[in-house]
This record gives C-alpha cells, structure tokens and sequence, in this order.
C-alpha cells in the first residue's frame, strides 16, 4: 500500500464537511497487523479495530492549506507502549467514532515501521512540496 486519502476523506473535502485549517485534525499510529485498510469502504475511526489503535495524538496544530497541500506542526505521541506499528492514519474528531471521517493512509514515510519503547514517538511531516498530503 503506498500513502493515499480516504474516498470519504476525499469526498469530504469536496463537500465542505472537512475544513482541514479549521477542524479537530488528529493522527492515530495503527498496527497493521489487526488493520487492513480499505480506502474505499473505510469511512470513520470505527472502521479502524480499536486493537489497531497503538497511539492517537492530540488535535494537530498549525495546520495550513496552502496551494492544496495540508500540513501541521510534528506531533509527539507521548510515552507509547503496545504493538509495532506501520502506518500513521490522518482523521476528523467529531468526538464520535462512528462519525469521525477518515482522512489519510500514510504507511510510507520516514522510521516506520516503528516498535514503542515507553518512550515519545514523534511524528515529523516531510517537509518536501506535498507535506502530509497534496489534494
């Protein structure tokens, strides 16, 4: 799987249901082994087995859009214990699972895989011309 949106991530965004610069933006580090994606049925955070759920973040910060290109703030996933985890999943809070709409996919980027220590994980986006993702 390479890093990709969420048709209903997509849709959203298209529909106004998603403000990326505005909305509760989090990140969550999945174990792909109790995971698989599937972007295109794969629509909110309940889709995602809570067992694949290694670490969420806080709300992203400094967030921005510009010319199409999301991006934030690293993140630091603070004292992290559970599973190996693979992939980085990009979702809106709603504060409700079940209406939490799935974003990005993100299983390619630098010191993933990763195994949890206890320690921090931080999470540093690229800093080449598509950042976290490029609409």
């Amino acid at each position: 799987m390479a890093n990709a949106l969420y048709d209903k991530g997509r849709e959203g965004f298209l529909d106004g249901s998603i403000d990326w610069d505005t909305d509760t933006i989090k990140v969550v580090l999945v174990d792909t082994a109790d995971y698989t994606v599937n972007l295109s049925t794969h629509d909110n955070l309940d889709d995602v087995a809570g067992a694949a759920r290694v670490a969420t973040s806080s709300a992203l910060a400094s967030k921005t859009v510009t010319a199409g290109v999301a991006d934030a703030a690293d993140v630091t996933l603070v004292a992290v214990t559970s599973d190996p985890s693979e992939a980085l999943i990009l979702y809106k809070d709603s504060g409700v699972e079940s209406t939490s709409r799935l974003i990005a996919y993100i299983d390619s980027a630098t010191n993933l895989p990763v195994t949890p220590n206890g320690g921090d994980i931080v999470i540093a986006w690229d800093s080449g011309s598509n950042k976290i993702f490029k609409l």
